[in-house]
């Protein structure tokens, strides 16, 4: 969908009105691609900016229609090797994106099991062969392993081969174009061996080939499939719809997808809102913690803005509604996390690094081989041996495997430690990371506010709080009654129980009326709950969110590696305070979502690597934005979603070991590229001078993926 952007400016002579694109690019799958795309778009006339969101295979770009549309986008990246379709839509992005990575992802597992099932078919028939079989015999076995190596080939190869002819048809090159060419190469040779009864063939090289190099996609497209979503749980955090006022006054209930601008909606108390709007009302309490992630109760008065998603806590009210769809609020911070995602997918990794290098190299080797035993008289048929032997030898099985393996393994260890691994590259990053920003309000703290103290409560009291309390889903209301429970109160025979969102509990016990609510905030506490039992005073229960078990160690572990600490919350300045002065940390508080994505925004123009800690809706797209991020399990949908990892259970420790458990995998990833690099610095030079069969390369070949591959399983510990 186009739409027009806000403030566009005059570029050039004339008046140029900028619209933005959004198409799905199914086809990128690596760093390389990312900057094709966007460096394709960029120089089309026309085009002021071309952004690629690597997790939803999708590009963002800000145009002239004038000058050019949509059509012609698409056929600038058809033109080029990119298939591309508009997207109409932002939950629309998410869901293409969705169904092609789960396509590509069948397809993948799909050639795994092929080529599984055929290696080991083809090797039972081999193992005869290396055992001394000759004559028909051997023929016939060839025969055999033939018919199922060459459908096995055609299959578990479509990965490879559909992107290597992309990248050829349009003048370009990548990893698969060396590792199409070993296959098909190995498995002609290996046909003309067979057809013309010579003593070897290569068929279970060919096979085991396309079986290790599909163990790593399948790796690495398992990680990065854990790392999806963020942005469609925020855009679901408002209302599906809304009733909505007409001419004659009747409510009605309509979808958010219907609502436009000068509608008056009616939001029942405990109701969120469909759009953003002017309250219409008097007065209204607000639950805002959507934005801030402080549970408060905020009064708002006629002519406030109120944003989709809040909840409205009193009675019912009206509001017009004012942006609606995609100009909402929450829909701008859904495109902030997009856009700070992004970030994220410009980020190179170490395979993708390595790969510039390695094809080009390949070629030239095996070219070289192939060139020099033809200039040494040697015959087509042995400089084609030696060639097939270098691109076998040297094909990116343990380079293919050097990070997916780890990653998997270090994963797997941080899983069995409490710790959630979304995306393989987050271990990449979190290992980069300079400084660590923290929210508090359920990321230092618990998010589950306590009583300080039950000494203001008579028996009697804390009967009739007990049977109030646990009546109601409130955060304070949970905690006074955990409190209460662990202190073996038993509740009172409290009965006409009913709760009044926004004001609290009511109930009668023995003929008085009592009530549990929100109490007048404690300038010691910022939260409080107040009691009224018949006529008498109210009693008033200070409340806190207490610290999370081990918090001030976990953090002493962080500086330890090197990591400075910052709070940055949405909360008032006193709760944040008393937190940052128990943990002797800088803190900023009352921040929005805006004030947070733009301080990491800073930090990164200052050139720091920022590890983002956060549990709310409006830590989304700092989580999105930092460099890695982590969110507890407690957190919401968003929160773990847009988070690079999710640790289990209340203490903080997982945090310290992340990093730990990251930096390790770096160290083992490096060296897995190092066992690489020394695997064929020795072996190329042998099949060059002609000293390795292809059948020998490919067991070499096998050899040193299994080496990689045996140096990742020291990562089994890697969470201690």
């Amino acid at each position: 969908m186009n739409a027009p952007l806000p403030g566009a400016a005059s570029i050039g002579d004339g008046a140029a009105v900028l619209t933005r694109a959004r198409l799905s690019i199914p086809g990128m799958h690596c760093a390389g691609c990312i900057a094709k795309v966007e460096r394709l778009l960029s120089a089309s006339d026309g085009v002021y900016g071309a952004r690629v969101d690597f997790s939803e295979k999708s590009v963002a770009i800000d145009h002239d229609a004038a000058l050019i549309d949509v059509p012609q986008l698409v056929r600038t990246l058809e033109q080029n090797g990119f298939a591309a379709h508009p997207i109409l839509t932002l939950d629309a992005a998410a869901d293409s994106a969705d169904v092609a990575a789960a396509r590509h992802h069948a397809m993948l597992l799909s050639a795994l099991g092929v080529a599984a099932f055929a290696s080991m078919n083809i090797m039972l028939l081999s193992v005869s062969i290396w055992s001394g079989l000759a004559g028909d015999g051997r023929t016939i076995f060839h025969w055999l392993s033939a018919a199922i190596a060459v459908p096995t080939v055609i299959w578990s190869g479509r990965p490879f081969f559909q992107s290597a002819w992309g990248a050829l048809r349009h003048g370009r090159t990548n990893m698969d174009v060396p590792i199409s060419i070993a296959v098909l190469l190995t498995t002609g040779m290996s046909l003309y061996e067979t057809a013309t009864r010579g003593p070897h063939a290569w068929f279970d090289g060919a096979v085991m080939l396309l079986f290790f190099l599909l163990g790593g996609r399948v790796l690495d497209s398992m990680m990065r499939e854990r790392a999806r979503a963020g942005a469609s749980a925020l855009m679901g955090a408002s209302a599906s719809g809304a009733m909505l006022v007409d001419a004659a006054g009747r409510a009605v209930w309509h979808a958010a997808s219907a609502i436009r601008p000068g509608d008056v909606m009616l939001v029942a108390a405990g109701d969120r809102l469909a759009a953003d709007g002017v309250l219409i009302d008097g007065d209204a309490r607000i639950d805002q913690s959507m934005l801030t992630g402080e549970a408060a109760s905020i009064a708002f008065t006629k002519g406030q803005m109120l944003l989709a998603g809040m909840l409205n806590l009193d009675a019912p009210i009206r509001v017009e509604a004012r942006a609606v769809g995609d100009d909402r609020r929450i829909a701008e911070l859904a495109r902030a996390m997009r856009d700070a995602g992004q970030q994220k997918s410009r980020y190179v990794r170490i395979a993708d690094r390595a790969a510039r290098f390695y094809t080009p190299v390949v070629h030239a080797l095996a070219a070289l081989g192939f060139l020099g035993w033809m200039v040494a008289e040697a015959g087509a048929h042995q400089s084609l041996l030696v060639a097939v032997a270098v691109l076998l030898i040297t094909c990116p099985c343990a380079l293919g495997l050097a990070v997916p393996v780890a990653q998997v393994v270090a994963s797997g260890a941080l899983m069995r430690s409490g710790l959630l691994v979304k995306d393989g590259s987050a271990l990449e990053r979190l290992a980069e990371c300079d400084m660590v920003l923290l929210d508090k309000t359920g990321t230092l703290t618990l998010g589950r506010p306590m009583p300080q103290s039950l000494d203001g409560l008579d028996g009697t009291a804390r009967g009739v709080a007990l049977a109030l309390a646990q009546a109601s889903s409130h955060p304070l209301s949970r905690g006074l009654a955990r409190s209460l429970n662990d202190a073996g109160v038993v509740p009172a025979d409290v009965s006409e129980i009913a709760e009044t969102p926004g004001v609290g509990m009511s109930g009668q016990w023995q003929g008085q009326r009592v009530t549990l609510g929100r109490g007048a905030p404690l300038a010691h506490a910022g939260m409080a709950m107040s009691l009224a039992v018949g006529d008498g005073a109210a009693v008033t229960i200070a409340m806190e969110d207490v610290l999370r078990p081990d918090a001030a160690a976990a953090l002493a572990a962080l500086s330890a590696l090197g990591l400075p600490q910052q709070i940055i919350s949405g909360d008032g300045v006193g709760a944040v305070e008393k937190v940052a002065q128990m943990l002797h940390l800088p803190a900023t508080a009352a921040a929005d979502p805006d004030a947070k994505f733009a301080l990491i925004k800073a930090l990164r123009a200052e050139g720091r690597r920022v590890l983002m800690v956060g549990d709310g809706l409006n830590d989304g797209p700092a989580l999105a934005a930092a460099h890695a991020s982590i969110a507890p399990s407690s957190a919401s949908d968003v929160g773990q979603q847009a988070a690079d990892l999710v640790f289990m259970g209340d203490s903080l420790n997982a945090l310290p070991r992340a990093v730990r458990a990251a930096r390790m995998t770096q160290r083992v990833v490096r060296g897995n590229f190092l066992l690489a690099i020394i695997y064929n610095v020795i072996a190329v030079p042998l099949a060059m001078a002609g000293w390795v069969t292809p059948l020998v390369a490919a067991v070499a070949m096998s050899s040193s993926s299994l080496i990689v591959v045996a140096n990742s399983l020291r990562l089994v510990r890697a969470a201690r």
